[in-house]
């Protein structure tokens, strides 16, 4: 079987309440044996890294999104310090800039940002990005903190936008979007670009179901199980070799995270 890791799978959504461990056991028969939870505030941060420190081969990224920057407690960033502490948590984010909803308002997501960039400047932990019709700023405030070390999470742009995420030193994470003929061509294109070593895999999960997968679930979520169907897209894009690209994501994975070099797996 091959070995993969999901970068981003959103494991505390509602749509996982019904049946969690049942989520965990189907990504782990499909060889997604390590799994990186995203967080979107400081409460599901800690929620997530509770939840890591109980199962080997999860890990957590503890940061806040756009969407909940003005909803930030007073002493958020003493918080957000206090978890990455945690061998468990392994980078900053999710964090960013969405112009496309503005949940937040604009100069508090800045704001914010901004203080998640520079707690990145003094910690090895790198970020994990959002981005949404914010990209001439978010690259102007990442290039102003001299941010180096991170991923371009669930990346949809196109080939421009992602050079100057490489040229940054991101990597980039690909997402069920790269399979969504009516939407995803900009980023099919943008794909051969990329550099094999700066290359990560994510679901996304519950959201961004790839749409040519068959039979559709019922229940119309993504899951870590979806991610290998992911891959196998990718590897038809990129004429590579399944088995090469499991070994070169989840190489990729380990030392941009920081991830032990041993692969400790989920109970199948």
């Amino acid at each position: 079987m091959l070995i993969w890791c999901d970068i981003g799978i959103n494991l505390f959504n509602s749509q996982f309440d019904t049946d969690r461990a049942g989520i965990l056991h189907a990504a782990a028969e499909s060889g997604v044996r390590q799994l990186i939870l995203i967080g979107s505030d400081i409460a599901e941060s800690e929620q997530n890294r509770q939840f890591c420190a109980q199962l080997k081969g999860c890990f957590s990224t503890a940061g806040v999104h756009p969407h909940y920057s003005a909803n930030t407690e007073p002493n958020w960033l003493n918080q957000l310090q206090a978890l990455l502490k945690n061998p468990e948590v392994i980078a900053i984010g999710e964090c960013g800039l969405d112009f496309n909803r503005d949940f937040s308002p604009r100069a508090t997501q800045q704001h914010v940002f901004a203080e998640q960039l520079q707690l990145a400047r003094t910690t090895t932990k790198p970020v994990y990005l959002h981005e949404r019709d914010a990209f001439d700023t978010q690259l102007a405030m990442l290039k102003e903190a001299n941010i180096k070390h991170g991923v371009a999470h669930c990346f949809t742009g196109d080939t421009q936008q992602l050079k100057a995420w490489l040229d940054l030193g991101l990597y980039i994470g690909i997402t069920g979007w790269l399979c969504d003929e009516r939407r995803g061509d900009a980023l099919r294109q943008a794909l051969h670009y990329i550099p094999l070593d700066r290359l990560l895999l994510e679901t996304d999960a519950p959201y961004l179901l790839p749409r040519n997968v068959t039979p559709k679930p019922a229940s119309r979520r993504c899951e870590p199980k979806h991610l290998p169907h992911i891959a196998a897209t990718v590897a038809t894009l990129r004429q590579l070799e399944l088995s090469t690209l499991a070994e070169i994501t989840l190489s990729n994975s380990r030392r941009l995270f920081n991830l032990p070099d041993h692969l400790v797996a989920l109970e199948a």
